[in-house]
């Protein structure tokens, strides 16, 4: 893992002084029972499925994860030369927890899965340009009957 004194000034003070939004207030919503909760992970590790497109710098598009998708079907084109990819390598549910969700299923926590996740890239990609792609998301969120989201920031 990079560590900050490692990093050049430049990047560094990127790191250090990035324009992060703040958020205000209470939840919009009262979450359902957890039994009654169908999840669907929004990761921004840069994943999607073998053969879909790799993602480029500064677009703030995203890919869609079917959610049979195997583990070894997934690979990570995330673009930061500073991203630690170690833990992606040794256990997919570092940045992409399905298997214990699978679990939670199992043991009755929480009721289902979605049909399908979704990847953007973060790091290099500032939210704003994320934006228009995440409407898009909620929209297929919500077709899915989608109640809980895991937002997995990477």
């Amino acid at each position: 893992m990079v560590r900050l004194r490692d990093l050049t000034d430049w990047d560094r003070q990127h790191i250090l002084n990035a324009d992060v939004p703040t958020f205000e207030g209470r939840p919009w919503t009262i979450p359902p029972p957890p039994a009654e909760r169908r999840v669907a992970i929004v990761t921004t590790a840069g994943l999607h499925p073998r053969g879909d497109r790799a993602f480029t710098p500064g677009v703030g598009d995203y890919r869609v994860i079917p959610g049979n998708c195997a583990a070894d079907e997934l690979v990570m084109s995330h673009v930061s030369s500073n991203f630690d990819r170690t833990g992606f390598q040794e256990d997919l549910n570092v940045v992409f927890p399905i298997d214990r969700l699978h679990e939670l299923v199992e043991h009755r926590d929480i009721g289902s899965l979605a049909s399908f996740h979704y990847s953007f890239m973060g790091g290099g990609t500032h939210p704003a340009w994320m934006r228009e792609s995440a409407l898009k998301v909620i929209e297929f969120l919500r077709e899915d009957h989608v109640n809980t989201v895991l937002l997995v920031p990477v």
